[in-house]
């Protein structure tokens, strides 16, 4: 693939989350600076939308009541954020004078201004790109009962407690489609995907990493919904992927496997 689209999103003095047709692909904490990933498998033919949230809801919140009323709130310091979806060749910087801007949503306060938290804004754009129609984009929304969380609960916990002894079948089960569908998205041979995650699992099992890989519990599993419902996003009270490591030796690191799933028939689908 010669050229890549990135999303590159930069922000100072408060919290964001930047969201590609529904589904939140990057968060940064204030002061972060920026950050960038590469985005083809959530972007699609014809129209698509690009938002920014700045000072994004306590994720506790953004589950129980996602259309709770914005809150006044002053900013103690001049702040600002940007997204911005650019066309880059392959190998090249963001910084190359040859990137281009596809769509850009920024924001700024000065020091003292109002703003309501969260502060939400959007651009719309189309992508003239021959993208196959990804599944999530037809995925039913979900309003998941106390059922739909058992299953996909029990789901997590299997694939947890067969990560943690170096088997990554159960997760490359769940993940097949999505695995699929992003090979496709950039170009790369069938099965890539797959061995790529065989193989990252199969390393840090023998690295010690996946020890500290702790199942989800009925109180710690956070399932939010996104992409207008269509998927859930699987998460901690922290925020961070239902299966995340804890280590506390830097040496080793920490490995996060985000997922977004939909449910059809009482099967569990990692779409994204």
């Amino acid at each position: 693939m010669d050229r890549l689209m990135c999303l590159q999103v930069h922000t100072s003095g408060e919290p964001v989350e930047v969201h590609v047709n529904g589904v939140p692909v990057l968060a940064l904490p204030a002061g972060a600076g920026s950050q960038s990933v590469t985005v083809h498998e959530f972007l699609q033919n014809g129209s698509n939308r690009i938002s920014l949230v700045v000072a994004p809801l306590p994720l506790a919140q953004a589950v129980v009541a996602p259309d709770a009323p914005a809150q006044p709130r002053m900013a103690a310091r001049a702040a600002h954020a940007r997204a911005r979806l650019v066309l880059l060749r392959q190998g090249k910087s963001l910084a190359d004078e040859a990137v281009r801007v596809l769509a850009e949503v920024a924001w700024a306060a000065e020091e003292g201004t109002r703003f309501d938290a969260p502060t939400a804004l959007h651009q719309e754009l189309q992508l003239p790109v021959a993208f196959p129609r990804w599944r999530w984009l037809d995925a039913p929304a979900l309003s998941p009962s106390a059922t739909d969380r058992q299953t996909v609960l029990a789901a997590l916990q299997r694939i947890a407690f067969d990560l943690s002894r170096g088997h990554a079948d159960s997760l490359l089960a769940a993940c097949r489609l999505r695995l699929e569908e992003v090979d496709q998205a950039y170009q790369r041979p069938a099965g890539h995907g797959a061995a790529a995650l065989r193989e990252q699992v199969q390393q840090l099992w023998q690295a010690g990493v996946l020890a500290t890989l702790v199942p989800p519990t009925a109180d710690t599993l956070l399932l939010r919904r996104v992409a207008d419902g269509r998927l859930l996003d699987c998460l901690n009270p922290l925020g961070a992927p239902a299966l995340s490591t804890a280590n506390d030796d830097l040496a080793l690191g920490n490995v996060a496997w985000p997922l977004r799933l939909t449910l059809i028939e009482g099967n569990v689908y990692v779409l994204r």
